[in-house]
């Protein structure tokens, strides 16, 4: 017995020394050029629908519909892959837990169920893997790496909650003067009837996300009211802590089908490589006014409209997105959106062509229906500008949802023991 629990002591310092030695990034990030579109989701009953990927990577922790991830390899050559789980704490910091503390078996995945694509001018191979469950609830992350090198290829986020507390939300326009018309505020309370807190003032971390971006976050909230006989923290600011810009609705394109010219493709050109779209050049919003618009809140779904399996029979397409604005020498101009895990890199930087007096980039995105927008940094600076193109309107339908996280007493990691969605001006 001795011997088998040094064994696994090593095992466990050998892995966590892996993992550290391969500089693995606790956020939603690819290493490999040829992996492409990402996904990870709630499964459904038909593993094809395209809905499915609407849903945010977020669950009970006995919930009984696994999480699913999917990956495309676009090398062209089958390779072996493994996943393994990191858990975190509620600021995305490896946890100083051990695996065997939140793992049911040993801490590492062949991904076997792969297939590869049909009838696609862009050859891949389609990897699926269902998460195993798992002890505790919290922040955890993905990440997979290749066989034959052990180098990491993806690294994704998803989370697992208990319903320990209550959380009430209402979402509604900004209470700041200025804002009101450009600002949405969530204000909510948290009921921890039952559950045990030493300092209810200071024991639990709240986190606030926008349209499950985690770009678009707020926290460090400290509750303005506490009711100790009802056990009740009240979460209702006054100084704009709680509030986040509302944006616009997200610009999309329908690539389902290729036969034809789908919403936003203004030509097609096809190929024997490929099928390359050239979508309606974009101009700035930020000075119209508000236009409803039905959209996903920047997420996308992958789909081929011919086949309904979008999973293998969705082709890959080179997509030119224009946009039409003064060119800035100090500012970078990005396509944004879900479809690019929300990273503004060299894959969706766009360039200025003084020919067409427009900025201009070409992404290969898989079929489907595709929701973006434009993000601007200017000089230099850490946080984009969404504004600066699409504007801020109170009335932009938003989804927002609310993570309450506690340390026990003598714990070593955070536990996400309460979750709630809010919609905003949700169309039925």
């Amino acid at each position: 017995m001795r011997l088998i629990t040094l064994c696994l002591l090593l095992t466990l310092i050998l892995e966590q020394a892996h993992a550290q030695s391969q500089n693995i990034r606790l956020e939603d990030f690819i290493y490999n050029e040829k992996i492409k579109t990402v996904l990870l989701a709630p499964a459904l009953e038909d593993p094809n629908n395209p809905t499915r990927l609407l849903t945010p990577a977020v669950k009970p922790l006995n919930g009984t519909a696994p999480l699913v991830l999917e990956f495309d390899d676009l090398s062209g050559q089958f390779a072996g892959y493994r996943a393994k789980i990191i858990h975190c704490n509620a600021d995305w910091t490896k946890s100083n837990l051990n695996d065997i503390e939140f793992t049911f078996e040993f801490n590492e995945y062949p991904i076997n169920d792969y297939q590869q694509s049909f009838s696609t001018k862009v050859p891949y191979f389609h990897y699926r893997l269902e998460l195993p469950k798992l002890k505790l609830s919290g922040n955890y992350v993905i990440y997979v790496y290749a066989d034959r090198d052990r180098k990491p290829v993806l690294s994704r986020r998803f989370m697992l909650y208990e319903t320990r507390v209550s959380v009430d939300a209402k979402a509604r326009f900004s209470q700041g003067i200025q804002q009101q018309y450009s600002d949405q505020q969530i204000d909510f309370s948290v009921n921890y009837k039952g559950y045990p807190l030493n300092a209810p003032q200071t024991d639990l971390k709240v986190v606030l996300r926008k349209n499950f971006r985690f770009d678009e976050t707020r926290s460090n909230f400290k509750p303005t009211n506490v009711r100790p006989f009802d056990q009740i923290l009240e979460y209702t600011f006054f100084d704009l802590e709680n509030t986040f810009p509302g944006g616009n609705e997200f610009r999309y394109f329908d690539s389902r089908s290729l036969t034809g010219r789908g919403y936003g493709v203004n030509e097609i050109e096809r190929s024997d490589d490929f099928t390359r779209l050239m979508l309606f050049p974009d101009k700035s919003r930020a000075d119209n006014a508000y236009i409803q618009v039905d959209d996903f809140n920047g997420q996308y779904i992958v789909d081929q409209r011919e086949s309904g399996n979008g999973s293998i029979e969705a082709d890959y397409t080179p997509v030119i997105f224009t946009l039409r604005t003064t060119q800035d020498p100090d500012a970078t101009f990005y396509v944004n959106g879900a479809f690019n895990l929300w990273q503004l890199n060299e894959r969706n930087k766009m360039t200025y062509n003084i020919a067409t007096n427009a900025y201009e980039v070409e992404i290969m995105i898989k079929q489907g229906v595709i929701n973006y927008n434009y993000a601007m940094i200017k000089n230099g600076a850490k946080q984009s500008d969404e504004a600066f193109i699409e504007g801020n309107y109170g009335a932009t339908e938003n989804d927002y949802d609310i993570l309450v996280y506690h340390r026990p007493q003598a714990g070593r990691a955070d536990l996400l023991i309460g979750y709630r969605t809010v919609e905003w001006n949700r169309r039925r």
